[in-house]
């Protein structure tokens, strides 16, 4: 008669208000599908109320966002994996965290391409990740030959309640040159600064473009206007959190102890929506790029949009963007594949079609010039699991 495989008592404490951990709870409900199976146990009332239950619940694993009470989840004496939010890193034990070097440097990108020169980040300052995003997204900046202005939270617990901090932040926000890009550590500080722009009358995008981090739809829609943002394949960090804790669970030696989420792409909407420059040839000439960038366009069409000659044009690419206008239309279409690469389960044969490519042989080495990896080894990497 054959064994019945076991069914593993699993203990998630990962908050569900936001898009970041109900992306890791979808993860792992996939990966319980596909491998379980395993039961659940969560707990409404947060790690204090669950404690009790979960002695008497005999749990083979759990996964939990940090707080302060969590060495007592450690004295379980069962394999625990954390979700990194409040602290840093607990030594010995395995954790899920987000690539800040990738996502400061794809936020930093995307203002530097709307032609900005003047830059700012709002953050959190006692947070480990969003100092993290601070530092790569300045240091991106730097390397453009640019400064990052950084906002401080008042000291005052008290005044770090929203309703006192924004007029704080509003004085920032006056202080600072215009236009300028700004990056907020994720998309609820995002919101916070589309809130102080209001009540300061500064005009989002045209005086301060933001872009936040999470890509969590409501958030973003309901900022006004909403707020672009940088986003994260927190699905796959899930379903592999889950795969590492199967492993730890069986005692099966696992090839990495640590789960790290990376940024896909940045979802565009109209709080960055806009083209920071003077020259209006090149501003169009983007718009008209970025637009018709799933189309086979060539420099030809370009021209056609913006009645400069080749020569003139190409002149002010270089002064402006230190690229080519073809350059940049493969910039383009090369962002536009990758996001269908992650976002998308399409084969890579129908997204060549789509590109208006014969085959994927060609989209291929199109995608692997300017990204230096293949089409299927970028989706292996950063798309869904």
């Amino acid at each position: 008669m054959r064994k019945l495989r076991k069914v593993r008592k699993v203990i998630l404490m990962i908050e569900t208000s936001r898009a970041y951990g109900r992306g890791v709870l979808r993860g792992i409900a996939k990966y319980s599908r596909m491998h379980g199976p395993w039961a659940f146990y969560s707990e409404p009332g947060g790690l204090a109320a669950a404690l009790p239950k979960m002695k008497r619940w005999g749990a083979d694993g759990i996964i939990m966002r940090d707080s302060g009470r969590g060495s007592e989840a450690l004295k379980l004496g069962v394999p625990v994996i954390v979700s990194v939010h409040l602290k840093e890193h607990i030594k010995g034990t395995p954790f899920i965290d987000t690539n800040g070097v990738r996502i400061g440097r794809m936020a930093a990108e995307h203002l530097l391409d709307r032609g900005f020169q003047h830059f700012a980040f709002c953050g959190f300052d006692d947070l480990h990740w969003s100092r993290n995003r601070c530092e790569n997204f300045s240091k991106r900046i730097a390397k453009a030959g640019l400064e990052t202005h950084i906002y401080k939270q008042p000291r005052s617990r008290a005044k770090r309640i929203w309703e006192n901090e924004q007029e704080i932040m509003v004085e920032w926000l006056k202080s600072l040159p215009k236009p300028i890009g700004l990056m907020a550590c994720n998309d609820d500080r995002g919101r916070h600064v589309s809130e102080a722009c209001k009540v300061a009358g500064l005009a989002v995008p045209e005086q301060v473009a933001i872009v936040g981090v999470d890509n969590d739809e409501l958030v973003c829609e309901l900022s006004d206007p909403p707020l672009s943002s940088v986003a994260l394949n927190v699905e796959r960090g899930g379903y592999e959190a889950a795969e590492l804790l199967d492993k730890l669970m069986t005692r099966r030696r696992a090839a990495r102890k640590n789960i790290i989420v990376e940024p896909t792409h940045v979802a565009t909407r109209q709080s960055t929506d806009v083209m920071a420059m003077e020259d209006g040839d090149v501003a169009n000439a983007l718009r008209f790029i970025r637009q018709h960038a799933k189309e086979p366009i060539q420099v030809g069409d370009v021209l056609r949009a913006v009645t400069l000659s080749r020569r003139a044009l190409q002149k002010r690419f270089r002064s402006v963007l230190n690229r080519s206008v073809h350059d940049e239309i493969r910039r383009a279409r090369n962002e536009q594949i990758a996001i269908m690469l992650t976002e998308t389960n399409s084969p890579i044969s129908q997204i060549a079609r789509h590109f208006g490519y014969t085959g994927s042989e060609k989209l291929t080495r199109y995608f692997q010039r300017e990204k230096g990896v293949t089409p299927l080894q970028y989706r292996k990497k950063f798309g869904r699991k």
